[in-house]
């Protein structure tokens, strides 16, 4: 039985060039934020500390916002193309069971120390995200069963976060404070799941996880947004009626959101359902954007401005394991500068302010040089036609 949509099953599989450019966007980006140069650098180049939303908060969603916009095409052309259902679910598991493990050794790098490896991370998001969305797509198309999901997982989320009492601790915004950071329905379940391997929480004993198993929900929410904005796409429309129905959709994510946001505060560490609504809000503003230039007005096309983000986009995670593997690194290369014990990173960023005066600046010089470097590999792949499918 097909159950997609008649505008949507007769749509070519078109890859768009918008999608790439926007991913290539957000993955560098993501390399700058993760490299911003220390703690001088810009407010806006920094998380929220807890409540509240950044620039720099929005990064992720996007990416996880774009995954889920890019199963659409891509399920699309491989069925087009005779690839079975089955091997298109097999290759998804398998897809998402690689970025997984990937996430780990990026935790684990160079060290290994297993006593304290985090599990949980940014390409385990992405992976877990990835695999929901994929495999629902796959097994049913329709549009109102992926808002129904939706609904599911933001309410049923913060139902959980407001209404279960945490164990030990007592019901929040009672006994305890509503999104405490240590005393939170994620936070507890994570600490009992992986004690000892959370992020960062052996050097600062940190009591939660940016990235912990119960987040995983409104994260998959994420995804089902980009998702429904991927089958908007390839519905059978014209262009401007794409790009009008995509800035509707992000004025009532973002109006939603914000005003969800007074009951449930926007939190990026724990993914919270008013930050899910306003992040994809976000999202889609800035897809409408690179959408309207690209596919309506064709800037892109052989443009140069567009040149360096499809080089990111086209190996992005390429690009984010070769700038994590190189920041670790750099923090554990030591040697000795001007007759004191430095690392590598700490060498770079000196450089930097030794040229530059003002702190903020020069973190921003660090974290466009470094963006720089990484530029580099992906490049090479891409001058080679080389294109890493995982």
């Amino acid at each position: 039985m097909n159950m997609a949509s008649p505008a949507l099953a007769s749509a070519p599989a078109k890859r768009l060039l918008s999608l790439d450019v926007l991913r290539g966007i957000t993955i560098a980006f993501m390399i700058m934020v993760n490299n911003n140069g220390g703690p001088s650098s810009w407010s806006f180049m920094n998380h929220a500390e807890w409540n509240g939303l950044t620039p720099t908060d929005l990064v992720f969603p996007t990416f996880i916002f774009i995954v889920g916009t890019s199963v659409v095409f891509a399920v699309e052309s491989r069925l087009a193309h005779g690839v079975t259902r089955s091997t298109i679910a097999w290759h998804t598991l398998q897809r998402a069971c690689i970025l997984f493990l990937l996430g780990v050794v990026v935790n684990g790098f160079p060290f290994f120390a297993l006593a304290h490896l985090r599990i949980y991370g940014v390409l385990q998001r992405i992976a877990i995200c990835y695999l929901a969305v994929g495999l629902f797509y796959l097994w049913d198309k329709r549009v109102w069963t992926k808002v129904v999901a939706l609904a599911v997982l933001l309410i049923g989320y913060w139902i959980l976060m407001r209404w279960v009492p945490v164990p030990g601790a007592g019901m929040p915004g009672r006994d305890i404070p509503f999104l405490d950071k240590s005393m939170n329905l994620t936070a507890w379940l994570d600490r009992h799941i992986f004690p000892s391997h959370l992020y960062e929480d052996w050097v600062t004993h940190n009591l939660y996880d940016p990235e912990g198993l119960l987040s995983n929900l409104p994260a998959v929410g994420t995804a089902l947004l980009g998702l429904l904005a991927g089958i908007w796409l390839r519905g059978r429309r014209t262009p401007s009626a794409k790009a009008r129905g995509l800035i509707a959709a992000a004025i009532t994510c973002l109006a939603s959101g914000y005003l969800w946001s007074i009951w449930f505060p926007l939190n990026k560490n724990l993914w919270t359902s008013s930050y899910v609504l306003v992040a994809a809000g976000w999202s889609l503003v800035v897809l409408t954007l690179a959408y309207w230039a690209m596919e309506l007005r064709g800037w892109g096309k052989g443009r140069s401005w567009s040149w360096p983000w499809l080089v990111f986009g086209s190996n992005a995670i390429v690009a984010y394991m070769f700038s994590e593997l190189l920041s670790s690194a750099m923090n554990n290369i030591h040697f000795i500068a001007n007759g004191r014990r430095t690392d590598a990173f700490s060498y770079a960023l000196a450089c930097s302010a030794m040229s530059i005066s003002n702190p903020g600046w020069a973190a921003f010089a660090y974290s466009v040089s470094f963006l720089v470097v990484c530029f580099i590999p992906v490049w090479i792949l891409y001058w080679k036609k080389i294109f890493v499918k995982i």
